[in-house]
């Protein structure tokens, strides 16, 4: 399968996991969801942006990826031993 069909469906998955849990109400994972679907789409377009040759757009992305990254992180922490 290509790369592009496989962060397509991670995207399309997390996007739904996230609606999923704002519906139901649960809105730490919810929070949880979105901050992967942040990650996986900033992390994909800095990759986009670096394959066009867009060096400066590419690390800034790269920096958002990171931040929600470790947003994510911190919310599974917070989800697992907070509560």
């Amino acid at each position: 399968m290509d790369f592009k069909w496989i962060s397509g469906i991670a995207i399309v998955l997390a996007g739904v996991a996230s609606l999923y849990f704002i519906v139901k109400g649960n809105l730490n994972y919810a929070v949880l969801a979105m901050t992967a679907l942040f990650t996986m789409t900033n992390g994909f377009r800095a990759k986009s942006f670096r394959e066009q040759g867009f060096e400066r757009q590419s690390k800034w992305m790269a920096g958002m990826a990171l931040f929600f990254g470790i947003a994510f992180i911190g919310m599974l922490i917070y989800i697992v031993w907070g509560q």
